[in-house]
């Protein structure tokens, strides 16, 4: 009979095993995704958001596949060794989760754009963000595929036939508001920027042709920033939740580790419990070792 102090042990690895089996499932079908959006990429011009996606998304599936593996080994065959690198694995994620956490609100200081007077959007400046967000979009290699991502996007389609009754009384995305149109404090008259004594440089970046509309504007790096902001802001959050559910997990693993330890000791001293079995006890198919290891254990 199972006694009341080996239950919490015993549970911890039934729960620990059954996680852990659960996140092995699940890493596969993130990196057959990561997998076909990187061919997608090799035989498609990179020229559409989804490609971005690829590097986080194997990342992410090899990482929970890695870090799984052993955890389920471990909990279920009361593996120690293989316990032991789940928590270091576990450790390491959430070091980098704190360093990531830290680095997400730092970023996302600032921003958040600048309400238009009688309009119900935003417009932003690149001042108004971090300097590493300045640098990062101010950089070649990553500016001129999320210009590509929004060029190719129907961000611009969507607001191309409105009227200016339309941008009195509907909302504009970031993207929209800093790509797709010029900043609203320009004047122009006959198609030409008026003679006026402040005019804002983005106004002569401005073309009303659609591949160029204001695709050169600081807006529109703004608008970017903006965006990117927001993902790193949600990013932030999950990253705090996942430390939460980690920290709950190392606990649990801990005490799998533990009950494998014991398991270990009970069989070098020839006293191996039938409610842990270790983990040769399931994997030799001879006929003499099928007949004798409930002797043995």
């Amino acid at each position: 009979m199972m006694n009341h102090r080996e239950l919490p042990y015993h549970l911890s690895n039934t729960v620990l095993g059954y996680l852990n089996l659960l996140t092995l499932l699940a890493s596969i079908p993130i990196i057959g995704a990561g997998l076909w959006l990187a061919h997608a990429a090799s035989t498609t011009p990179a020229t559409t958001c989804q490609s971005a996606l690829q590097g986080p998304l194997l990342a992410v599936g090899f990482v929970a596949f890695l870090v799984s593996l052993p955890g389920f080994i471990g909990a279920r065959y009361h593996v120690s060794w293989a316990l032991w690198l789940y928590l270091a694995a576990l450790l390491l994620l959430v070091l980098a989760l704190l360093g990531a956490t830290a680095f997400g609100l730092a970023v996302t200081a600032g921003g958040g754009g600048t309400q238009v007077p009688g309009r119900p959007y935003r417009e932003y400046h690149t001042r108004d963000y971090s300097a590493w967000l300045r640098r990062h979009v101010a950089d070649e290699k990553y500016w001129r595929p999320a210009l590509a991502c929004v060029a190719s996007s129907r961000a611009c389609r969507e607001v191309a036939g409105w009227t200016p009754e339309d941008y009195m009384r509907r909302d504009l995305t970031p993207v929209q508001s800093g790509c797709c149109k010029p900043p609203t404090s320009c004047v122009y008259g006959d198609g030409e920027l008026a003679v006026t004594a402040v005019q804002d440089e983005d106004c002569y970046a401005w073309r009303n042709d659609p591949a160029v509309l204001c695709y050169g504007c600081e807006s529109c790096r703004a608008g970017v920033m903006e965006q990117l902001r927001r993902h790193c802001h949600n990013l932030t959050i999950l990253n705090a939740a996942l430390l939460l559910v980690l920290i709950a997990v190392c606990s649990g693993g801990c005490c799998a580790f533990r009950n494998a330890r014991r398991a270990e000791y009970a069989y070098g001293g020839g006293r191996m419990s039938k409610i842990h079995p270790r983990w040769d006890y399931f994997c030799f198919r001879s006929r003499w070792w099928r007949g004798h290891r409930e002797q043995i254990y």
